[in-house]
């Protein structure tokens, strides 16, 4: 019998990767037949995780599920973000914090979404709720997902139970959450290193809003000058993808992880609903958004407002 497949999103960020090994271990110990894979490149950031905690990543999926392959779906739902021919698998459950959209199946789903900052934090209920708690290693991949999408908690999408489940998770891991914290978040905020399209395509996904194909990618950093200071070369890539993927708007938020705010660059023909959605005027097809850090809160949220207009 084949393996039910756990796996996060297409480019996938520490959340995706680190809750796919997670509930693979959870099932596991109850006694299902699970592998966790992953659907993109690992980032730094996650790899600096995998390497503290000196877990092996999830192998890279095929390009394509076998016919009813069984799937669980972590820290995504929306079949844009997912595998290309996920109607060909056979999704049995669903362990999520993002919005529902566009999402159906033919049988009875276990689907599990809450509104809080990190699927992490939704697995360590489960977790509990079977009398079970995870290894130091996989403590510390949990605390690692939490801590990245929640940006150590500065993010609008932390919430209580968030910090809680990460002070738990952190005595498990043996490790200070703030001291970590920062360590994780700066192995993954450079683009130095990073070619164009690297950073284009290192944390984005596929939002269908009304009829339009918009994408959002988001990088964090300490200091937003050195993507300013390659703005062009950005746009062209940005440009190029674009036209590949016959996408209306991409936005790319480049997030300052020490001051709170980010840079925006948004081109494609529907630049003005970026506008409308933030009431601002891009120069250069540019600007700044203070305060703005969660893409899934503070951005597709008004964005597919604006679209609905």
């Amino acid at each position: 019998m084949d393996k039910t497949l756990i796996f996060g999103h297409k480019n996938p960020d520490t959340d995706a990767i680190c809750s796919a090994l997670a509930y693979a271990d959870l099932k596991n110990k109850l006694g299902f037949q699970t592998k966790p894979v992953r659907l993109g490149e690992i980032s730094n950031e996650t790899q600096f995780a995998l390497d503290t905690f000196s877990i092996q990543p999830p192998e890279l999926a095929a390009e394509k599920l076998a016919e009813n392959q069984d799937v669980i779906l972590v820290d995504h739902n929306e079949p844009s973000q997912s595998i290309d021919n996920l109607e060909e698998g056979n999704i049995v459950e669903v362990i999520d914090h993002h919005r529902i959209s566009n999402f159906s199946s033919d049988q009875p789903v276990y689907f599990r979404t809450e509104p809080l900052g990190c699927t992490a934090t939704i697995l360590y209920k489960i977790y509990k709720e079977h009398g079970l708690e995870p290894d130091a290693a996989i403590a510390g991949l949990m605390l690692s997902a939490i801590i990245s999408d929640t940006l150590l908690f500065k993010s609008p999408t932390s919430t209580e139970v968030d910090q809680k489940t990460a002070s738990e998770l952190s005595k498990l891991a043996d490790v200070d959450i703030e001291a970590y914290g920062m360590e994780l978040l700066k192995a993954g905020a450079g683009t130095e290193n990073l070619d164009p399209k690297e950073i284009i395509s290192i944390d984005a996904k596929l939002f269908e809003m009304g009829s339009a194909n918009v994408e959002i990618a988001q990088v964090n950093v300490v200091d937003t000058s050195n993507v300013q200071s390659r703005s062009e070369e950005i746009k062209n890539a940005i440009s190029e993808k674009i036209e590949n993927n016959d996408l209306d708007l991409f936005v790319l938020l480049v997030t300052d992880i020490l001051t709170s705010e980010s840079l925006v660059m948004v081109l494609g023909e529907k630049q003005h609903k970026f506008e409308q959605a933030f009431s601002t005027t891009l120069k250069e097809e540019m600007a700044f958004l203070s305060g703005v850090v969660s893409r899934k809160k503070q951005v597709v949220p008004p964005l597919t407002h604006a679209f609905a207009d």
